[in-house]
């Protein structure tokens, strides 16, 4: 770091790898009260991310860290995912989850966790979380980057723009390419 706090200024057109800083700062650049509420998981996953990093948090740009809340529905699940740029852990405020993630040794290593757990997921390994009891469950993340990056797996190889060619993915999962087309179809 080359200066106490660079919060990030998003309106800027300078392009750079990062986000330049702005000049008015404030104590409001350096607050998020994002996190305080439960977010809507009604959808497909039944899960809810909302992150607390430098697009929605000023203040924590270039400062290497960020957070997340995570809410998931009965039986929701965070979809396996990965984070390119960051190491993830997570605190259970509610629920019990069953978590894991998979080596670069395709070695799964998962657990069933619930209040007050921690559990930690390396950057870059896929990982997975999913609420394995009856009642909502939630999370606080923490990352070791300011813009982790988040890749979900299905959704990297069944909704890319533009698409991953369907015989590339058939021959991948060993399918035909109807069953691709079937499953890209539940991108849409």
């Amino acid at each position: 770091m080359l200066q106490d706090v660079c919060v990030t200024d998003l309106k800027s057109s300078i392009k750079l790898n990062g986000f330049p800083c702005k000049a008015d700062i404030t104590a409001d650049d350096f607050f998020f009260a994002g996190l305080k509420k439960p977010g809507n998981t009604n959808n497909p996953a039944g899960s809810n991310v909302t992150a607390a990093n430098v697009q929605s948090f000023p203040g924590v740009n270039t400062l290497g860290v960020s957070m997340a809340r995570i809410d998931y529905a009965p039986g929701g699940q965070n979809p396996p995912h990965t984070h390119p740029r960051a190491t993830e852990i997570i605190f259970v405020l509610e629920g019990v989850l069953e978590v894991g993630f998979i080596t670069t040794a395709n070695k799964l290593f998962t657990k069933t966790i619930t209040v007050g757990d921690v559990f930690v997921f390396p950057r870059g390994l896929v990982h997975f979380q999913q609420n394995r009891g009856h009642v909502p469950a939630s999370v606080i993340a923490g990352f070791n980057s300011q813009l982790q990056g988040t890749q979900a797996i299905a959704t990297t190889l069944f909704a890319a723009a533009p698409p991953v060619p369907s015989d590339v993915l058939a021959k991948a999962f060993r399918v035909g390419t109807e069953d691709i087309d079937a499953v890209k179809a539940k991108f849409k």
